[in-house]
Formats: C-alpha cells, structure tokens, sequence
C-alpha cells in the first residue's frame, strides 16, 4: 500500500526537530554534526541568527505580491549580485533546476534573437547533475535518474568532462551553447580545472556559442569565493546558482551578462513565487554574511583542514578509502569498499554526510565550520574504516 508521501526517497531512519550551527537533534534526543548540509544548502549552519531576524522580520511585514510589481528587496539583491559576479543582470526562481531551466531558455533565445532559431543544441559533461526536471535529466543524461521517462527531450550532445577534443568536435552550426560545473557534486565530486574552464571559454568564443557555469553547489562560497568561477578568472555569459543561496530557504538564481540576458524580454520567462519578499530578505541576509571581512578567507582555511584530515585518513586507511578530491568545502572521499557503507557507519555515529556518484562520499559541512567540528567528524571516520579493517 503507497504512503501518504509518494515513496520517491529512501528515507534515513530519523527525524529533526531543531538545530544550531553544525549541529541537529533528533526528535529521539540525538545529537548529530551534520556535515551533508541539506546537500550544500545550510550555508551558514543552522537557525542563523541573522538570517531567523531577516525571516521574522520580513513575515511580519509582506510575504507575497507577484512579479507584476517592484519588490525593492528583490531589486537590492538583483543588484549586490551584478555588484559582486560577472553578471549584468539575474533572475530569481526557487531552485536550482528552475535555475538551469532558466539559463538553457536564455541560451537559445540568444541565438533566436540573433536570426539563428537552428542553434538550439547545448554540449553537457559526463558524470554532470543539473536537477530532476524532464530537460535537466535529459542534459545530465544519468541513466538511473532517466530510467522510467522515456522518450527524453532532445538538444543535449555529451562528452566527457576534460576532453576538449571531443568537446570542441561536438560544437556544431546547431550549438547554442556548453553547460558544465566547475565543480561535480551528485557526479562524483570531479573537478574542472581552471585550464579547462579557460578552454571552454576560448571555444566558445570562437564558435559563437554561450557558456553557461552551473554553480548550483558550488556557488555561494562552497569553494572559499563567492563563485567557483573566481578562481579560474573565466567568465561565463549564464550562471545557474541556488542550494546556499537562500541558507536553507528555497531560493534560486539565473545570472547573465548583458549578451545573453539582453535577449530576454517581457514574457519571455517568469515565476509565480521565484523572488518572493521572504525568500529575498533572507538571501540578502545570507549575502550580508558572506561578504563580512574575513568570512571567505575562513572557508579556504576550513578547506584546506579538511583536506588534510581526509587525506590522512585515507592513508591510515588504503583498503577502505582510495583517494580525496573536491574544492572548497566540497570535498569527496572515493572508496574501495561501497559509499553507502561509509555513510551509514557515520550515520550510527551521528554523523551526516552525503553520497556522490563514482563510489564516493562527499564531505560538505556548513560554512562556519571549525577545526573542532572537523576533527570530530574525521575521529568517526577513522572508527569507520577501522572496524571494516577489523571485519
């Protein structure tokens, strides 16, 4: 007999009743570090002071009044936004397959726009993840995530991550642009180097096509910088960007320069509840913190800890754990043994983190981690992958 939810998860045997900064408690009385952060969502920990006063503050006042009219928190957020990225202009939804869906429209419009209507395809990476939606599981092209849902929207050539060859061979007459992250999250936490990135914007340029970042999770300071994007001092025309953004409440992004956005217009795209006044106070909020003095340089120390922590434990531990990779505080940790494994062991030491594709188990507390918080959660590792040694 079907549940009153329909069964689309496979539910942990818990349930949280409240938290507070990297910690959880169960309504059982347990106590868990939560180091999966909603998977890169809890940005800033959990009950944030500020972002409780932004949301308290703002559900006092106005929750809802439509995109037909100026919602000034949301216009100061559009702003601090194009002040602080690449971007000329952003438009705000409620998550982050909206985010893409937004951009992929974005892409092809701009060519539409240009007297091309033929250029509606868009090069994907292998391994990539850009949300559930029909045409997001038709970019990612996971066979697991399209099994059932058949036939797939068409418009989406694949090629493997750091392959330029096959990338700039897929780009054709019909190629509206090349989508990618940065860095993979749900594919097995695969970097794209800064090399790379700069490849694709060579190409992309030189064929006329647009690139598009999706920094679902790895924006909003996952990686010791606003934006992923900021290492590698590659630009892209389109960005898709949620998760961290709203610290936990839902709230998406799509960032354009004035070459791809500008070819948007009344009409074109819109959202029922994408930019709410509740949903913009507490993003604002969130940027409010990001961008104090010292809190990212923060991130890329905590990153750095991390890092060597788990490269530790995979060298006091080879036959359980292979190898470390990630950026920021998105780390992952591949396995010899089965990732779910080392998520449930963690997870009966009140630990939470969170599978990734390719065997691993990816590492993504909230930002305002400390050495303390690491520490702990790495000491549980260790018992993890002591006790497979021992079986």
């Amino acid at each position: 007999m079907i549940t009153a939810q329909m069964p689309t998860y496979a539910l942990y045997d818990v349930a949280f009743e409240s938290g507070e900064g990297v910690y959880l408690k169960a309504t059982d009385g347990r106590r868990f570090i939560d180091f999966g952060s909603g998977i890169a969502v809890v940005a800033l920990g959990h009950a944030h002071p500020r972002l409780v006063q932004a949301l308290t503050e703002q559900a006092g006042k106005l929750w809802h009044v439509s995109n037909l009219y100026h919602i000034p928190v949301q216009e100061r957020l559009a702003q601090r936004l194009v002040d602080n990225t690449f971007a000329d202009c952003v438009f705000f939804c409620n998550s982050g397959a909206e985010a893409v869906e937004a951009g992929l429209k974005i892409m092809r419009r701009y060519h539409q726009e240009n007297g091309r209507p033929d250029r509606y395809r868009v090069v994907t990476c292998t391994n990539s993840f850009h949300g559930r939606t029909l045409t997001t599981v038709a970019a990612s092209r996971n066979e697991k995530h399209m099994q059932g849902f058949a036939p797939m929207p068409d418009g989406f050539d694949q090629v493997p991550l750091g392959n330029l060859n096959e990338l700039r061979a897929a780009i054709t007459d019909r190629t509206a642009g090349i989508i990618v992250e940065p860095v993979q999250g749900e594919g097995g936490i695969h970097v794209a180097g800064d090399g790379y990135l700069r490849a694709l914007r060579d190409a992309a340029d030189e064929f006329g096509v647009l690139l598009m970042f999706d920094e679902v999770q790895t924006g909003v300071g996952r990686t010791g910088k606003l934006f992923a994007y900021e290492w590698s001092g590659v630009e892209p025309d389109v960005m898709s960007v949620a998760k961290g953004l709203g610290g936990g409440f839902p709230v998406g992004a799509c960032l354009a320069n004035e070459k791809a956005g500008g070819a948007m217009a009344p009409g074109s795209h819109g959202s029922t509840f994408g930019g709410n006044p509740l949903a913009m106070s507490v993003a604002d909020a969130v940027i409010d913190e990001l961008l104090k003095p010292g809190f990212l340089d923060h991130v890329d120390k905590m990153a750095g800890y991390l890092r060597g922590k788990l490269e530790d434990a995979v060298a006091a531990h080879p036959k359980v754990l292979k190898e470390v990779r990630g950026k920021g505080l998105l780390m992952g940790v591949e396995c010899h043994v089965t990732n779910s494994d080392v998520v449930n062991g963690l997870f009966d030491r009140n630990v939470l983190v969170v599978p990734a594709g390719g065997n691993v188990v990816r590492f993504i507390p909230p930002l305002i981690v400390e050495e303390s918080h690491i520490d702990e959660v790495v000491a549980a590792l260790n018992e993890v992958c002591a006790g497979m040694e021992a079986d």
